[in-house]
């Protein structure tokens, strides 16, 4: 079975995120904030890294629920600092709950984030034809708008590349390499 070039073959967690979940078109706010958070602490790190400490990340983040994220005040903030099991960044951390509160608003504004964040694809997934996994972008004009859109409402950690992978994980954009078994399967789910 031919795969992209970039889940470790020999990682069961990484070829089974690749294999089951990324890229396929998701529509769930506490999912897609997973993403967002996830995302945000993945910076200047390997997604490897974050994919590890993912269920660790689900438990000190409550699920993921974004109003309970919203409602975290300096006491919660410095217990997430001292959790071994996450990415003990300060900025990422307080990142996390600004970014819950501003989406949090979006959700109160659009009636879901969900609703918010696909119109930046025009509401259903683009499906790329790249060949290789060198062709795949870091980034893209939707990124771009997103990203500018995001952090003028309030959000941090969401710059372009940060949203292209978000993108690309929620299935927003279908960037499975041709060749890639997951290609033609996550594109007849569009």
């Amino acid at each position: 079975m031919k795969r992209c070039g970039w889940p470790s073959l020999d990682d069961p967690l990484y070829r089974e995120y690749h294999d089951k979940e990324w890229g396929v078109p998701l529509h769930d706010d506490r999912m897609l904030f997973e993403f967002i958070v996830l995302e945000g602490a993945q910076a200047g790190l390997s997604w490897h890294t974050i994919l590890r400490k993912r269920e660790n990340y689900r438990r000190a983040f409550e699920g993921f629920d974004p109003k309970r994220v919203a409602s975290y005040d300096l006491r919660k903030i410095r217990s997430l600092l001292a959790d071994s099991g996450i990415v003990r960044n300060r900025l990422k951390v307080n990142s996390a709950v600004q970014n819950a509160k501003a989406f949090v608003r979006i959700q109160r504004e659009f009636g879901s984030f969900d609703e918010y964040a696909w119109r930046f694809v025009g509401g259903k997934p683009k499906t790329n034809r790249w060949r290789a996994l060198e062709d795949v972008p870091a980034v893209s004009p939707e990124a771009n708008a997103m990203s500018r859109d995001l952090v003028a409402r309030g959000f941090s950690f969401v710059g372009p590349t940060i949203c292209y992978a978000h993108m690309q994980a929620t299935g927003m954009v279908n960037d499975h390499v041709t060749g890639c078994f997951r290609h033609k399967e996550i594109a007849g789910l569009s």
